[in-house]
């Protein structure tokens, strides 16, 4: 068994078992991907992809819990690489980040400003996405860490830490009928076209909650994953806007008021997380405290420690998240 052929079947089955996309992918032939594969089935005597003639269909039973150790190992490989790194050359490396665009847009900039002064030969890659992606992100290893509020639950083997809580505001023009209303209620909301972020995404599942809760049903004209997005058409009398209260800039924004939402939906949460096993070096550390004061080496040290998505529930709910 070679680590080769384990890196093989890795990427296969990230590349929905497309050989050829694979083989791009490794800058290495589709002919040597298939052998290799062939020489450690034969090796452990089960098959782990099912065939269609020369074309792979599925992922056997005994090849999914064969991927599954294979990526813990692969893992494992990264982070021997990460360790000496750590050593040979401290301040030294690359720092990959998978976020949505509020984050990316208004929570981060600061943090990655100072970063960068910091540790100017660190080089550092925003991935922006969906929560759904950047958890699978996260989850495969093509990024060191997550950072959202929806979805990051959904996957098992990552190490979930809460940064902050955060809230949202109705977006309206300066003359809308909101802005005599001195009580706002979901009721008065609902009244009117809305304008906010696609469903599973930046906290869109309290929204949708806080509707549901009171027998309402909005009619959600417009949806983006993008705040600018959507104060665009919110100036364009497509709807009022539901966003995060961070996306507002009194000065930028100054055309649109920003009605509290706080006593309308419950308050989001959003999360900083990097798979489990992952070998963090000092310059990574030091980027989870900034971004989130609480979570200092020795928080992350201990969190990294609880196993059970109970356990580390119960570590945090100690914790007096600040609000953005």
């Amino acid at each position: 068994m070679k680590l080769q052929q384990l890196r093989y079947i890795w990427e296969v089955s990230r590349h929905d078992l497309n050989v050829s996309a694979t083989a791009q992918s490794l800058y290495t032939s589709q002919p040597g991907i298939s052998k290799q594969i062939r020489l450690l089935e034969d090796e452990l005597g089960v098959e782990i992809f099912s065939r269609s003639g020369k074309h792979l269909t599925r992922v056997t039973t005994a090849g999914a819990e064969v991927l599954e150790i294979a990526g813990q190992i692969l893992g494992k490989v990264e982070s021997i690489k990460q360790l000496a790194q750590e050593y040979s050359s401290p301040n030294k490396g690359s720092l990959s980040i998978a976020t949505t665009h509020t984050q990316a847009r208004y929570a981060l900039p600061d943090v990655i400003g100072s970063f960068i002064e910091r540790y100017p030969d660190v080089s550092l890659h925003m991935n922006q996405g969906t929560p759904i992606q950047i958890s699978e992100m996260a989850a495969d290893g093509d990024v060191d860490f997550a950072i959202a509020t929806e979805a990051l639950d959904l996957f098992n083997n990552l190490l979930m830490m809460p940064c902050y809580r955060w809230n949202r505001c109705i977006l309206v023009p300066r003359d809308h009928p909101l802005c005599q209303i001195s009580e706002l209620t979901l009721e008065h909301v609902a009244e009117h076209p809305l304008v906010t972020y696609v469903f599973g995404f930046t906290g869109r599942s309290k929204l949708d909650e806080a509707f549901r809760k009171k027998g309402l049903d909005p009619k959600v004209v417009f949806t983006a994953t993008d705040a600018d997005v959507i104060k665009t058409y919110v100036r364009l009398g497509l709807g009022i806007g539901i966003v995060a209260h961070m996306a507002y800039d009194p000065v930028q924004d100054s055309d649109l008021v920003a009605l509290e939402a706080k006593h309308l939906f419950q308050s989001s949460v959003t999360s900083i997380g990097f798979r489990r096993g992952t070998y963090l070096r000092t310059f990574m550390y030091d980027f989870i405290e900034h971004f989130a004061p609480h979570l200092d080496r020795d928080v992350v040290d201990k969190a990294c420690s609880i196993n059970a998505r109970e356990d580390l529930d119960k570590f945090f709910a100690g914790f007096d998240l600040p609000e953005y």
